[in-house]
């Protein structure tokens, strides 16, 4: 059983989608192992976007994530990080595609910030790092 991370970013906190993303994980048969709702730190964001933290535009990546809560979460399932990564769409969300979680839910940037609803790990090596990164290398640990 695979394990990724996942993140319900603070625009769809703040429209209200958290039901209706959860409802999609379990209808699509993944379980959810665990769930926190919390705000983002500066420390935090720059390990998590540590490829992005020397680019320009990471204030206001970093301001994004720190406007709300957000929804962390671990989710597991066969292959889960390839199907969640699918069911999310592309990560802009004029190239999603109708049906996928972005497609449907994630509004086109309008001041050239892309606010996206969700983030999910790109690879389970990926999965593992943000998983100890945001609940800690513990978790990793006793789900494997």
């Amino acid at each position: 059983m695979e394990q990724t991370f996942f993140m319900i970013k603070p625009d769809g906190v703040e429209r209200r989608l958290i039901g209706e993303i959860l409802h999609l994980i379990e209808r699509r048969g993944f379980i959810l192992e665990r769930l926190e709702l919390r705000c983002a730190t500066p420390e935090i964001l720059k390990q998590h976007y540590s490829h992005l933290a020397d680019k320009p535009f990471f204030k206001d990546i970093e301001g994004y994530m720190m406007s709300g809560p957000i929804l962390i979460g671990v989710i597991s399932g066969p292959k889960v990080v390839k199907s969640w990564r699918n069911m999310m769409g592309a990560t802009n969300p004029v190239d999603a595609l109708p049906g996928t979680i972005r497609g449907d839910f994630a509004m086109a940037p309008i001041d050239g910030n892309i606010k996206n609803v969700v983030h999910g790990s790109d690879s389970v090596e990926a999965a593992q790092r943000e998983i100890a990164l945001w609940f800690g290398q513990s978790a990793v640990e006793s789900n494997r």
